[in-house]
C-alpha cells in the first residue's frame, strides 16, 4: 500500500467525510497531491490527525510539519509530496479549496478504499 492509500484509509477509517484527492503533480514542484477532509468537530478533528499520523508512522512515512493547532478550525499536515487539509465543515465551505483547484485532476477515492 502506498503512502496516498494510507493517508485516505485513515481518513475513512476514523470517519473523515467528503474525502478528495487533487493531483497537483502538473503545477507544483514542491507536492504532488492535496488530500481534503471534513470533519464533524474538533476531537473528531483530532482522532483524524492522530490517525493518519500512526497510520502512516507505521509504515515507514513521517509528517515533516503540522500547522493549526487545538481550537484550530483547519490542519494542514506536510508529508511532502502529499499535503493532507482536515477542515472543520464550515470551515471547508469558506475557504473552498475544490473550486480554487476545479481544474485540476481529481483521483478515485473509492479505488484507494477498495
Amino acid at each position: 500500500m502506498d503512502k496516498l492509500e494510507i493517508i485516505v484509509k485513515a481518513l475513512d477509517e476514523k470517519l473523515g467525510s467528503d474525502i478528495a484527492v487533487i493531483d497537483m503533480r502538473d503545477i507544483s514542484a514542491i507536492y504532488d497531491t492535496f488530500v481534503l477532509c471534513s470533519a464533524n468537530n474538533e476531537p473528531m478533528m483530532n482522532a483524524l490527525v492522530d490517525n493518519v499520523e500512526q497510520k502512516a508512522a507505521e509504515q515507514g512515512y513521517f509528517v515533516k510539519s503540522k500547522e493549526g493547532k487545538k481550537n484550530s478550525k483547519w490542519i494542514l499536515m506536510d508529508f511532502g509530496d502529499i499535503v493532507v487539509h482536515i477542515f472543520d465543515k464550515d470551515e471547508r465551505e469558506l475557504y473552498n479549496i475544490e473550486k480554487l483547484w476545479a481544474d485540476m485532476p481529481r483521483l478515485s477515492v473509492e479505488e484507494m478504499l477498495d
